[in-house]
């Protein structure tokens, strides 16, 4: 973990292990400059540190107190506003960030992650409020702003999404239930190939075991037939305690109708896209799987994560744990965009493991 000041980081970071295991996930996940420890406060016992939400240009000052997670972390203020901020940002990003903290903290609970993931989009869309509405904003308008998002429910971190310029989406809500109830018929098709696994390295941690699966997919459907064959065919999976999976589709538009243009390239409608995601009883894994599957910006992909429960409550490592073998076993199928040239994207989806 980065550390300012010329300060040991471990020091810093293992006086508190809570702390320590969080920083953890949360680097597998994010940046390694997420979260820059600075150093310790007063007799030691607060540690100060820098928090840079990812796509942002904003950094915020944060300190966690020696009884964390018992006690609650405190944003302190912006670090810095970036260079093209306008006036007010940094109050209504302080603002729309210590609202976040006082919703997802709970007494006891590391909250790191969750304040990353719920301040990122609630920032973008605070500020970007500000701009249109109140391009001389204040203090006023930053906690009037936070107090209207506080009032209304949060979109769901992991449900299906659109951007604006894919006007068109399917919802694929409680894919992995469908897939149950409809594995018999999915597995009876003789028509459909059986889906190509890749397969991450299993991690043991404290009895507990995890291991991802990849493969390629260009519909719903075919994700919904990947995950019941999975399931029907592989009583170790179907025996997991979880099966953690999320996906992404993106897919061409349908050709317009040779009356409508003459143009070979024309088409009806905007690109549709699927991604969706489910915990399978590990509340918040899939949408964290999801995100990872975002910043790695892969597309047209299955990944399921099986855990076999030893025992032993991991805390927030699990996380960390399903994020790493989830990321294997997508590098080894060649889905990573940047890992071969382009002549070598044909072959995504076909790297070599065992089903």
């Amino acid at each position: 973990m980065p550390l300012e000041d010329g300060m040991d980081g471990d020091g810093v970071a293992l006086g508190n292990s809570a702390l320590a295991d969080e920083i953890e996930a949360l680097t597998s996940i994010y940046d390694g400059d997420t979260l820059i420890l600075q150093s310790a406060s007063g007799a030691g016992t607060d540690i100060t540190a820098v928090l840079r939400l990812p796509d942002s240009a904003i950094s915020f000052l944060i300190t966690f107190p020696a009884e964390y997670p018992d006690a609650p972390p405190q944003i302190l203020g912006t670090q810095s506003t970036g260079e093209h901020s306008r006036r007010g940002q940094g109050e209504v990003a302080v603002s729309i960030l210590r609202d976040v903290l006082a919703r997802v903290y709970s007494e006891g609970q590391v909250c790191l992650f969750d304040l990353v993931e719920e301040a990122g989009p609630l920032l973008s869309q605070g500020l970007q409020h500000e701009v249109d509405d109140q391009p001389h904003g204040t203090a006023e308008t930053a906690e009037e702003y936070a107090k209207d998002r506080s009032a209304s429910p949060l979109p769901a971190p992991h449900g299906p999404h659109i951007h604006d310029d894919e006007p068109t989406c399917t919802t694929a809500s409680s894919m992995y239930r469908h897939a149950f109830s409809d594995a018999p018929s999915v597995t009876a098709s003789a028509s459909v190939p059986p889906p190509q696994w890749t397969l991450s390295e299993p991690v043991t941690v404290s009895k507990s075991t995890f291991i991802a699966r990849a493969c390629a997919v260009h519909s719903l459907q075919d994700a919904q037939h990947a995950l019941g064959h999975l399931v029907a065919t592989n009583k170790k999976v179907a025996q997991a305690t979880h099966n953690i999976s999320a996906w992404r589709i993106r897919s061409s538009p349908a050709p317009a109708p040779s009356s409508v243009s003459a143009h070979p390239t024309a088409s009806t409608g905007a690109e549709i896209v699927i991604q969706d995601s489910d915990d399978d009883g590990e509340t918040a894994a899939g949408g964290r799987l999801l995100h990872l599957m975002q910043l790695m910006d892969v597309w047209n992909v299955l990944v399921v994560v099986s855990r076999w429960y030893g025992g032993v409550k991991l805390g927030p490592d699990r996380f960390r744990l399903i994020n790493q073998v989830g990321r294997d076993a997508l590098v080894k199928g060649g889905f990573v965009k940047d890992q071969h040239d382009e002549g070598n994207h044909k072959t995504r989806g076909k790297g070599k493991g065992k089903k």
